[in-house]
């Protein structure tokens, strides 16, 4: 009898851990397509303006506007994960996607163009609703690599945004970039909403109860507070920086085609790269030391970003710089969010809408400033915003 439940046991084991490395690839895959749809805009600024009969500074406010509302969605959708079915919120979130993403694809003018872009990444948060999950159901000695995992996923999508988006809109047109998102969103969102483990929600009381929660979860806990100020510097300087790369490498300075400039996204692979690599660093030295060391990285990169504005060289490696600044700050200080308090899901909520509410203030700043200084404006953005992140929390409270 023992010979026999050893026998069954192990291959019962084997076939558990076969799924659960099947379903965090389909999450980090899923994750890629939804973290796209939030950048599809940028790499497509020049070809939307011309479309409209507009300059592409008039319409950079639309990349802000994805970023604006992907904080909402956060804010509003991603807490629901600790009180109603995640299986069936991530389907019809997934939908809602679909639909604004097709009504964007169909747009005649740029404030409907905006209004579908804003509805698209209100409802496109399902990354944030899988990354407390796999935390929660990883091996404790893989968890960071699982995390790790769903980060280098999010990244991988941004640079596909700006690098396919680039070369199919120059290609078909903007247009058919959006369409091939939506198809992409609903059969990665329905498929991954299949595959999630059946459970029970975990709270009950008020719908957005966790979203009430947030202010006094950050408050309670001064590590969360610094994380969060410290990401949306980060997330802030690269956000008005690479937002705004389309528009110096297709411009006077270098007259680059969109799909030429879109491959410039081939840099952000670094950050696919470091996101394991951090979080290695994390457990072994620290979230502290790994977000010092990134905050350095950062500050070099942006007079390098400065000196790219007439050396293409100074901008390969500034892109190589920022990118694993950025995910090696984003590793440590999520890290922080979800260990810091005992309620990861609104401590990751938090967190999350943070970075990308700077992300977008930034970026919509470095847009005006382009218009009215160039790029030197934008990399001005970036340097205070770097400040502000470092210095607001360098002084212990």
């Amino acid at each position: 009898m023992p010979t026999t439940t050893v026998t069954t046991g192990r291959p019962a084991k084997a076939s558990a851990e076969r799924a659960g490395s099947l379903l965090l690839v389909l999450i980090a895959v899923c994750t890629a397509v939804t973290a796209a749809n939030i950048y599809l805009a940028a790499p497509l600024l020049p070809l939307i303006a011309h479309d409209f009969g507009s300059t592409a500074s008039a319409v950079a406010w639309v990349a802000s506007v994805a970023q604006f509302g992907y904080a909402f969605g956060l804010l509003v959708f991603a807490p629901l994960g600790d009180s109603v079915n995640r299986r069936r919120l991530v389907a019809v979130l997934s939908l809602v996607t679909t639909a604004a993403l097709t009504g964007a694809a169909l747009a005649t003018g740029t404030t409907a163009l905006a209004a579908a872009v804003l509805v698209a990444s209100a409802a496109t948060v399902v990354p944030q609703l899988l990354v407390p999950l796999v935390a929660q159901r990883a091996p404790v000695e893989r968890r960071a690599r699982h995390v790790a995992a769903v980060i280098a996923g999010l990244f991988t999508g941004i640079v596909a945004a700006r690098v396919l988006g680039g070369l199919i809109g120059q290609a078909f047109g903007w247009r058919v970039v959006f369409v091939g998102a939506a198809v992409l969103t609903a059969v990665l969102g329905l498929a991954t909403a299949y595959a999630l483990p059946a459970e029970r929600p975990r709270r009950s009381g008020p719908l957005f109860s966790g979203l009430t929660t947030l202010p006094s979860v950050v408050r309670r806990s001064p590590d969360l507070w610094r994380a969060c100020v410290r990401q949306a510097g980060m997330y802030g300087a690269w956000s008005a920086l690479w937002t705004s790369l389309a528009l110096l490498l297709t411009g006077p300075s270098y007259h680059l085609s969109t799909a030429t400039a879109g491959l410039f996204g081939l840099f952000g692979l670094a950050a696919s790269v470091v996101a394991p690599l951090a979080g290695g660093f994390v457990d072994r030295f620290g979230a502290a030391t790994v977000v010092r060391s990134a905050y350095l990285l950062a500050a070099v990169s942006v007079p390098l970003f400065w000196l790219g504005g007439h050396a293409l060289w100074a901008l390969f490696v500034a892109a190589v710089a920022v990118h694993a600044a950025l995910v090696a700050s984003h590793v440590a200080n999520q890290t922080l969010a979800l260990t810091t308090t005992a309620t990861p899901a609104t401590a990751n909520t938090a967190y999350v809408v943070a970075g990308f509410a700077g992300g977008a203030t930034a970026s919509a700043l470095a847009g005006s400033a382009f218009g009215w200084w160039g790029w030197g404006g934008v990399c001005a953005v970036a340097g205070v915003w770097l400040g502000l992140g470092w210095l607001t929390t360098s002084v212990r409270r």
